[in-house]
Formats: structure tokens, sequence, C-alpha cells
């Protein structure tokens, strides 16, 4: 019975002294708190949203079209030996910048030399003999008519003349054929460019005019194209300001928008591409820094027009919804509005706005997904400035 009592004295004291030190932590964790828990039913405060915003800007914007193109030589020249014979000397190292008249290619001349000798000789000795026949025809002429010779040998020496004549210009023609092969012993540029892969070595027999196996290819890339298409449905406005003057090319690899090149549109096709429905032009580019490179794609922007007083916004402030497009412009109590717009055009990384919002407004670049209207915002990133906007 004694034991029993002792027990409970102990559970007892474990139970208060349990007690005590929950209610110890209760008031250590509410005096660090600092603030006081709010009162039921109370509605905490929405949080600020981050929102990058960019001004909303009037200026002048160009009216093209856009594209995707491929730089192309201005001129391709494949070179070829134009007579047989060995390889005896390469000036070019493979994807040297040549001009023209500049030495390529050597090939072993000495035979070309003697035939030239032997062309040579063989006019000189015709030649000879038509002094003679000559000679002859004037001894015949003066006695015919005397009748110390006979008719028949006068026309012949007369005949005889002739016959010479036409060989010494069949010689003389050899001797030209001859020295024009032995000049094709020394190959030269024939235009100002860039070589490709030398295909021969020095030693080798090369053959004329073989197609399969060409000693070089140049290609001239100052001036260099830029050949692209555009749908068929704007080539009546490419006719339209075309007529008015040239048109003016902008050209620049994927990402370097900043280093665009340049041109003039030179070339629109004389039909539309039946299978893709599109008009192929070219552009002409002076390339003598070689921003461009044959083969290379880049970003083309065909300049048409310039339109005046456009209202602009960053493209990615526009967004699509049920109702259409749409932007959130800032308030002045930091707060947004869902304005509903209508789009006129793209222009680069800009859109031109016809409706919806004025020059002076501030919208909603970033941030839009976790937005609804009356949402209070925080800038982020500071009011974005009118730098990269589109350029007449």
């Amino acid at each position: 019975m004694k034991n029993r009592i002792v027990s409970r004295d102990v559970e007892h004291k474990a139970d208060f002294f349990i007690g005590f030190w929950c209610l110890m932590m209760v008031m250590l964790w509410s005096g660090c708190s600092g603030d006081a828990p709010p009162a039921a039913g109370a509605k905490r405060p929405a949080a600020a949203m981050p929102v990058t915003v960019a001004d909303v800007v009037e200026q002048t914007v160009p009216i093209a079209l856009e594209a995707v193109g491929q730089a192309e030589a201005y001129t391709t020249v494949t070179i070829k030996a134009q007579v047989e014979g060995e390889l005896i000397a390469v000036h070019l190292r493979e994807g040297q910048c040549v001009r023209a008249g500049d030495a390529l290619f050597n090939i072993d001349a000495r035979p070309f030399e003697a035939q030239l000798k032997q062309m040579q000789a063989n006019l000189a000795k015709d030649k000879a003999l038509l002094e003679n026949a000559r000679a002859v025809r004037q001894r015949a002429a003066s006695l015919v008519d005397k009748g110390n010779v006979s008719r028949e040998r006068y026309d012949q020496s007369v005949a005889d003349v002739a016959a010479f004549e036409a060989t010494v210009q069949a010689d003389e023609a050899a001797v030209e054929k001859a020295r024009l092969q032995l000049a094709y012993c020394a190959i030269r540029a024939p235009i100002d460019g860039c070589a490709g892969e030398v295909f021969v070595d020095r030693g080798n027999l090369v053959k004329a005019n073989d197609a399969e196996h060409p000693l070089v290819v140049i290609r001239q890339i100052d001036p260099i194209l830029v050949a692209f298409s555009v749908p068929e449905r704007h080539l009546p406005e490419v006719k339209k300001y075309a007529a008015k003057g040239k048109l003016v090319v902008r050209a620049a690899m994927a990402g370097r928008e900043d280093a665009a090149v340049e041109g003039q549109l030179t070339f629109v096709d004389n039909s539309v591409n039946a299978g893709t429905g599109t008009i192929l032009l070219k552009a002409t580019f002076a390339n003598g820094n070689q921003a461009l490179w044959p083969g290379q794609f880049v970003d083309v922007s065909l300049q048409l027009a310039a339109q005046p007083n456009a209202v602009v916004v960053p493209s990615q402030a526009v967004q699509t919804g049920q109702n259409g497009p749409y932007v959130y412009s800032l308030k002045a109590d930091q707060t947004v509005e869902l304005r509903s717009v209508r789009v006129d055009r793209a222009a680069g990384g800009w859109t031109v706005i016809a409706e919806g919002v004025r020059p002076g407004d501030k919208v909603v670049t970033g941030g839009q997904l976790r937005l609804v209207p009356g949402a209070t915002v925080k800038i982020v990133a500071g009011v974005q400035d009118r730098k990269g906007a589109p350029q007449p």
C-alpha cells in the first residue's frame, strides 16, 4: 500500500515538470517572434510581384520583310588545265586570296615550245614557196601575151600562188595555236577571289579540260550575294517599292543583329517557285571585311519603306489571350491593368501597336504569368530604355 502512494507522488511530480517546461517554451517562442499573431479572420496583404517594365515609345519604324538567307559567291570559277602535261609548279596555298592575273600553276612548257618552233619552221618554208610561186606567175604573165607561155601554164601558176597563200594562212594559224597552247602552260587567276582546296600537287600529270578533276575553285567574295525567298503574296509590295529606287537589305548572323551589314536588292527571279509558293531574291553586299562567307546562313531584313510616328513596345510585352493580344500596363499606384491591344506588325524584337497603348505608358515585359488585373508589382530590373528599338 505504501509503495503505491510513493509511485503516485513520483508521477504527479513528473507531470508537473513536463507542464512547466512546455509553458516556458511557449513563452520563449512568443517573446522571440516579436509580432503578435493576426486576429482571427484578418486578411494578410498580397505580396508585390516582381516584374520588368519598358516604356511605350513613338518613332519611325521600318516596313520590312524578314527571311533567312544564304550567302553565295558573286562569281565562281573552276580552274582546269587547258593543255595536258606535267604540273611543275603550284604558286598558291589553299584558302589564299588572289588577284586577277596572279600565277596559280605551271605546266611543263617544253613540248609546246618545240611544237611552236616546228610550226614556225613550216610557216617559213611555205612563205618561201609562196614567193617563188608569185615570181613564176609574174614571168608567165609577161610571156603569155607574146605566146611564149601557154595559157594553161599561166593558169597553173596562178593556182599555185593561191594554194601557197592558203598554206601560209594555215601555217600562221598553226603557229598561233601553238603559241596559245604554250601560254596555257602558265595558269593565272581570272578573277579576284579566294581559293578553296587545291586538288593537285606538283608532279602530277594533268589532262586538258578534265571536268572530274579540277585544279582549284576560286570564289569572288567582294562583293558577295545573299539569296533569300519571300512568300509570293509580298511580290506586289517588292515590285512597288523597288520601282521607286534601290531597296536596302540588312543581313546578320543569328544573335549578332548589332553587327548587321547593309546591301541592296539586285535580283528578283522571273518566276514564282510553284513547289514552295515563294519568290527568289538576291542582294549584293560590299564585303571588304569578309563579314559574310559563301554558304553562311544569315537573318535577312528587306527594308521596303519607313512608317513615321509608330507606337512600339518590346515584343515580349505582348501576350495572347482568349480575346486576342493584350499587355499589362503599369499604373501610378504600382498596380497593373490588362489592356487589349491591336497589333499592326512585328519589327525585329519590337511590335508596332495600332490601338491600346500610348507613348509614355509603361508595360510589363517580364513576369506576366503571375499577374492578374489589379495586382501590386515591384520593378526589379528598372525601366528599359529605347536602345535597340527598330531603326528606319
